[in-house]
């Protein structure tokens, strides 16, 4: 009972780069001009796939979903960040921080079944394209996109459940800029094994089973797009995967860096690492959401045109 009370009064430190005031400025900014980049790119997604008909398809629903998430989830841990660069006090109640553990990983989760979504939507437009109204319909569509939503809230409820109830008694500085679930984690003063099983568990189910669906999707769209006769049908047929393959090896390839690298790494030099994953974990948390709408508009015909649209009726139809 002593631990659980411990637990409760419990504040949490954010180190982040606390003993270097010159690089809080630089990154204070730098990561100031990212957020309003976020939240002006995925902003403008969303707003052109709701008003341009053309673009009311599964394709650019899920889109609009990934534009939607990325705001979310930057939202979740940006404005807080930057507070803590300008403030001498760096720390968040243990209820903030179960918030922020909560909506991080919720968000996440999201992405991940999100984007293996979109593959299988990339290989059925692909493979078997006159059976790709009826196959990916709106009560097909729809669902799966509500369902990537509730996995990843519901994973997160789980994960974040087992954390808080951990006792907290021992040191309360996470080195980190926010409230990471597994910097948290490792701060219990109890053997936290089985919530490290149960994050295995899940991260194989949320974030390799995702993995997996694209890698069986974009295999089979190869083996179909290599049968195609002409150069020019090929060409068209992998621009239309090369925008989603782009996010899915920026996404996928710096969260398997952040949570796969094996432990026998976190012996060697410890600060060294510390100052890796920080930066990962800001380049997974803001450079990803800022390139998706970059990734989606500079790649991709249908969105350009539906920005040179909105913008004409906007400025010239009046």
């Amino acid at each position: 009972m002593e631990w659980k009370n411990q637990t409760i009064l419990v504040e949490f430190i954010l180190k982040g780069l606390s003993g270097y005031p010159k690089l809080e400025l630089l990154f204070f900014v730098l990561i100031l001009i990212m957020y309003v980049v976020i939240f002006l790119g995925n902003g403008t997604l969303i707003i052109i796939s709701i008003l341009d008909y053309h673009l009311h398809t599964p394709m650019y629903f899920f889109l609009g979903n990934l534009s939607f998430l990325d705001i979310c989830y930057t939202t979740t841990s940006i404005p807080s960040t930057l507070v803590s660069f300008l403030s001498q006090k760096k720390t968040i109640s243990f209820s903030g921080c179960a918030v922020q553990m909560f909506l991080g990983l919720a968000m996440g989760t999201t992405e991940c079944v999100l984007l293996g979504m979109m593959a299988f939507d990339r290989y059925v437009a692909i493979c078997s394209p006159l059976r790709y109204p009826i196959i990916m319909s709106k009560f097909s569509y729809v669902p799966m996109a509500a369902g990537s939503w509730f996995a990843g809230f519901v994973n997160s409820a789980v994960q974040t459940a087992l954390v808080i109830q951990l006792p907290f008694c021992r040191n309360n500085v996470i080195d980190h800029f926010l409230c990471e679930i597994l910097a948290v984690m490792k701060m219990a003063c109890v053997d936290i094994s089985d919530n490290e099983f149960i994050m295995l568990v899940a991260t194989t189910v949320f974030t390799l089973m995702p993995l997996l669906l694209i890698v069986i999707s974009y295999s089979l769209i190869v083996y179909s797009v290599l049968k195609i006769s002409s150069s020019e049908g090929r060409s068209k047929a992998f621009s239309t995967c090369s925008a989603h393959l782009t996010v899915v090896i920026i996404f996928y390839g710096t969260i398997l860096f952040m949570y796969m690298k094996p432990k026998s790494k976190d012996m060697l030099d410890s600060d060294n690492l510390n100052a890796t994953d920080k930066l990962v974990s800001m380049f997974y948390g803001v450079m990803t959401p800022m390139m998706n709408p970059l990734i989606y508009s500079l790649r991709n015909k249908d969105v350009k045109e539906a920005l040179k649209n909105l913008v004409n009726k906007r400025f010239f139809n009046k």
